[in-house]
């Protein structure tokens, strides 16, 4: 069977307004209107770094003492907390491309190609036109 949710601890813990931090909690697996669907939203579409708030905010389906996960709770988020989530987000829906999937070479010159596959919150890399 595969697995949909995974749970975690986040490094430092979202604040919350009584002094407390709320560290554990569970994200699920990234559908395709999960990814597709912020592309549409003004914010992202201003600024491109903002659709890995509202990836999160809809994959994230638990944080202990937290309802419901909006996207002002992502933003609340310390800058440690969010670089392990996106690091979380990236490795279960392995948008790195680290499964053992076949290798791709371009076959002109041969160079290994790898399909395009954005990492959670950051530009797709420039691309030399040699």
């Amino acid at each position: 069977m595969v697995q949909v949710e995974y749970e975690f601890i986040l490094p430092v813990g979202l604040l919350g307004e009584d002094g407390s931090l709320h560290r554990e909690g569970t994200m699920r697996l990234a559908t395709a209107a999960d990814e597709i669907l912020p592309l549409q939203d003004p914010r992202v579409q201003r600024n491109n770094a903002y659709l890995t708030v509202l990836l999160l905010s809809r994959v994230i389906t638990r944080l202990e003492g937290i309802e419901p996960i909006t996207p002002r709770t992502i933003e609340s988020l310390f800058a440690a907390d969010l670089a392990h989530l996106q690091e979380m987000y990236n490795r279960i829906n392995d948008v790195d491309g680290s499964s053992d999937e076949a290798r791709l070479f371009c076959p002109s010159c041969g160079e290994e190609v790898h399909p395009n596959r954005d990492r959670l919150g950051e530009p797709e890399p420039i691309r030399s036109a040699s």
